[in-house]
This record gives C-alpha cells, structure tokens and sequence, in this order.
C-alpha cells in the first residue's frame, strides 16, 4: 500500500528558511508526478508545487514561486521541499501527495496512495 510520511516543518522566523521531506513506501513512486500541498487553518488545501516523475519539470503556484523548490531523489523514493523568505502566510500544515497540473492548478491525485498523510506543520512568526 502506498504511503507517504512529511516531515522537517516547525517554527521559524519570517525570512528563515526550511527543508520538508517526504519518504514514500510501496507503490510506484518514480513513475509519478508528485507534489506539495499546504493547509491554513480555516482555509481550502491549496496544491503549491509539482515535479515529474523524471524531476525535470516543475510548476509553483504564484504564492511560493521564486521561494520553494521542489526536488525530488528517486533512488531514495524521496521528494524534498525547500523553503526560502518564509512569510507568515506560508504558516500551515504541508502534506506531499501525487498530483497532477490542470489549466495551471495542482491537484491531488490518487495515483500514490488515496489518503493523506499526516503532514507537517510549518509556523512562521512575524
């Protein structure tokens, strides 16, 4: 069964940086486009970066582009977040997923596994 496990969130400064990280298990990891998901309380989970299979193509969604990167280690069947200039708005639980990118949006899909990790959360204080 396909899962995955977030990690690396926890409190920083604006302006600081952070590395997440998401190992997956089972599954056809390598063969899938995989992406980062983020949560704010009382808001929609909004899909904010995306890479191929491959790793060499990328998306951002504008609130984070120019300030994340995504990466990903196939041989390690891990998929890693970098997170520079954080703002208090980045604040939220990150969750990594397959995704797919429609008309510019990432989302979710269930290629890898059809629940949710259990994230991890990022804080940014102002």
């Amino acid at each position: 069964q396909a899962q995955v496990v977030e990690s690396g969130g926890g409190l920083v400064e604006a302006g600081g940086s952070l590395r997440l990280s998401c190992t997956a298990s089972g599954g056809t990891f390598d063969g899938l486009a995989m992406g980062w998901f983020r949560q704010a309380p009382g808001k929609e989970r909004e899909g904010i970066a995306c890479i191929t299979a491959s790793g060499e193509t990328s998306w951002y969604a504008d609130s984070v582009k120019g300030r994340f990167t995504i990466s990903r280690d196939n041989a390690k069947r891990m998929l890693y977040l970098q997170m520079n200039d954080l703002k208090p708005d980045d604040t939220a639980m990150y969750y990594c997923r397959a995704a797919v990118v429609v008309g510019g949006l990432i989302l979710p899909s269930t290629s890898f596994g059809s629940t949710w990790g259990q994230g991890t959360q990022v804080t940014v204080s102002s």
